[in-house]
């Protein structure tokens, strides 16, 4: 059964702190197996589970830096994305 598409979305300007304060409420919210987001006008929960796909970037341009973080996963745990071992050499 397919799912219907939700979303959620927030922005705000926020200190050093409490960036730091929300990255650790997400990081225990993952090792506890839900995620709830909500602000004044939505909310939206999931309930991660299995493996999760982790995606990071970082840029500097001029003056102004930027990191990203996305992860995510499938419901249906069926679907690898990728089962290959990564293997670097030197």
């Amino acid at each position: 059964m397919k799912q219907e598409k939700r979303s959620f979305r927030h922005e705000s300007l926020q200190d050093a702190q409490s960036i730091e304060k929300i990255l650790a409420a997400i990081s225990e919210s993952i090792s506890k197996g839900k995620l709830k987001f909500s602000d004044e006008e939505d909310e939206i929960v999931f309930h991660p589970e299995g493996l999760m796909k982790l995606k990071l970037s970082a840029v500097q341009d001029g003056n102004q830096q930027q990191f990203n973080i996305k992860v995510s996963w499938q419901l249906d745990s069926g679907n690898n994305l990728n089962n290959k071992t990564l293997k670097i050499r030197r």
